[in-house]
């Protein structure tokens, strides 16, 4: 997975570098001559070559990066190429016109010295410049960011409100079963309170009966043989 940190971390190793090239290569290089001059085209060299390298360091890290992110990124490096590539051509521009004018070059060392001043002007600003687009950038994928959270959480939120809503189903359902459950229980109580009544109304007729066959065995046959005898 691609991480931001470290593609950023390149990218401000690169510009301290690109920055440096830079100002070799428009201010510090036209005051050398000779073997001097040699050495610091050499370490230039060098320079271009690490530049290089940072350059395809960015460009996989950006290969495991978001789209949105690689959008906004892919175009700096390209840029970056093209810095290093104008940096080249320069170079060699240079050493091919070199041959045959170091007194020239002496001679304008102080124009030298007031172009220098124009261009780490120059430099300041556009670095300032670059450094607020980078803000700006970091911003928008701050803000594309949040708004990936804040889908993600509209999405939960969604997917509970649905587990609300069917447990609010299955409780009304189950409301209803116990409302009919509570009908049938209620059905079953009177029709057991009837049987009941009804079955003490017979065994009360039933006693009923029995006391009037003894009465009617016992004392009415008594009472009847006495009032004959």
């Amino acid at each position: 997975m691609m991480s931001s940190e470290r593609f950023e971390n390149i990218e401000e190793e690169f510009k301290s570098l690109q920055d440096d090239i830079r100002v070799k290569i428009d201010g510090k290089l036209s005051r050398y001559v000779g073997e001097e001059r040699k050495r610091q085209v050499r370490e230039i060299e060098r320079q271009i070559e690490d530049g290089n390298e940072l350059i395809g360091d960015m460009e996989r890290e950006l290969r495991s990066a978001p789209l949105s992110y690689r959008s906004q990124s892919i175009s700096r490096v390209r840029n970056y190429r093209l810095n290093l590539d104008s940096f080249s051509r320069e170079l060699r521009k240079g050493n091919s016109g070199f041959g045959g004018r170091d007194e020239l070059f002496e001679r304008n060392n102080d124009f030298d010295a007031i172009a220098d001043s124009h261009r780490a002007k120059l430099i300041q600003g556009t670095q300032a410049l670059q450094r607020g687009s980078d803000s700006i950038a970091r911003s928008h994928r701050i803000a594309a960011e949040t708004d990936e959270v804040a889908v993600e959480v509209i999405g939960e939120l969604g997917n509970q409100r649905e587990s609300l809503l069917r447990t609010k189903d299955r409780l009304i359902a189950t409301d209803e079963n116990l409302s009919i459950s509570k009908r049938i229980l209620n059905s079953m109580a009177c029709r057991i309170m009837s049987s009941k009544f009804i079955l003490i109304v017979i065994i009360l007729v039933e006693i009923g009966a029995l006391g009037g066959v003894i009465y009617w065995k016992f004392f009415y046959h008594s009472a009847k043989k006495a009032s004959n005898g």
